[in-house]
């Protein structure tokens, strides 16, 4: 960085404070060899940058987005999910926070290696299926004595849910989530290593009255792959791309406008025999299927679009559109 320029009032008031003992110029080297000193914790080792997790989180701020709409279909009452915050940390460290009993559904994301974990409050998973099973909403904590039923209906649910993480990763890379385990005891779950780092995205989920949070722990070793997808330059290399698309689709759209096609007007139709077609004379009249107050067809570049009347106008022939000729309409 380099040396900023101070003022001459600047200097002075520097000077001035020195003089008079405001300021020792001892305390002022200590504080800069202070600044130099950085505190890192290698247990907390943060293996991504700040353009990369605020990437993620965009991807789940649309991945909310569509939670909120699937769950409001399937439950049918006020549904509001949003992101709170995402973090990077050791994996025991997500494990030591959550719940000693809650809802964790373990999904497979192929074609990446690994797996992500989805941790739901026990209090918004029971909200959840007491709401598709007729109820009205109602938060009952029993997570430990889940039966057979309430398990496949929960992960049913969920499984159904996942359908909108792809969606929302596809700009990134196309996955297709699957459950693979669904558990209660985090302690049961060893998905890596206790000193591995995840990332944690925090879903801040309100259904009806009952308030809680959905977290997604995704762990290193999925989002290496597509950590070069999640740079600021790549996002800008897909916003300009998306800009020269537009734009070609603009230029395309003005071509089109003024590109010429030929317009036929026919009066009718009829069929002679080649015998009278050899025959024919100047004068001589041929019988159309159209009688006069009939519309005739308009064909745009020799297919049926418009019916129309002819006519004169200004000492020319012209045509007067009544009604387009439907697709379908020609066979009848």
């Amino acid at each position: 960085m380099p040396d900023e320029v101070l003022s001459q009032s600047e200097i002075d008031a520097l000077l001035s404070a020195l003089s008079t003992g405001e300021m020792n110029a001892d305390d002022i080297k200590k504080e800069e060899e202070l600044k130099k000193v950085k505190v890192y914790d290698f247990k907390r080792a943060l293996r991504f940058s700040k353009d990369q997790i605020r990437n993620l989180t965009r991807l789940h701020e649309n991945f909310a987005r569509l939670l909120t709409s699937f769950f409001s279909a399937q439950l049918r009452t006020y549904v509001q999910i949003t992101v709170a915050s995402a973090d990077q940390l050791p994996y025991e460290e997500f494990i030591r926070s959550i719940p000693k009993m809650t809802i964790l559904n373990v999904m497979d994301i192929s074609p990446l290696d690994g797996r992500i974990l989805m941790e739901i409050n026990p209090n918004i998973a029971y909200t959840m299926m007491d709401r598709v099973m007729g109820g009205r909403g109602e938060s009952i904590n029993k997570v430990e004595n889940l039966t057979e039923i309430e398990k496949t209906i929960m992960s049913s649910l969920f499984e159904r849910a996942f359908e909108n993480l792809q969606e929302a990763w596809s700009s990134v890379i196309d996955i297709t989530p699957s459950l693979a385990e669904f558990e209660v005891n985090p302690q049961f779950l060893q998905m890596v290593s206790p000193n591995e780092t995840v990332v944690v995205i925090s879903l801040n989920t309100t259904i009806g009255e009952t308030s809680g949070m959905i977290n997604m722990c995704i762990p290193q070793n999925v989002i290496d792959p597509i950590v070069p997808k999640l740079s600021v330059h790549y996002w800008m290399q897909n916003n300009n791309k998306k800009e020269t698309d537009i734009n070609s689709s603009r230029q395309l759209e003005r071509r089109l406008i003024n590109a010429s096609v030929p317009i036929i007007a026919e009066l009718g139709y009829s069929e002679i025999t080649i015998e009278d077609f050899l025959s024919l004379e100047i004068g001589d009249v041929i019988e159309l299927d159209n009688r006069v107050e009939d519309l005739i067809k308009v064909k745009v570049d020799h297919t049926p679009k418009f019916l129309a009347q002819p006519g004169k106008q200004a000492k020319k022939m012209a045509i007067q559109i009544f009604s387009t000729i439907e697709e379908g309409d020609e066979e009848e």
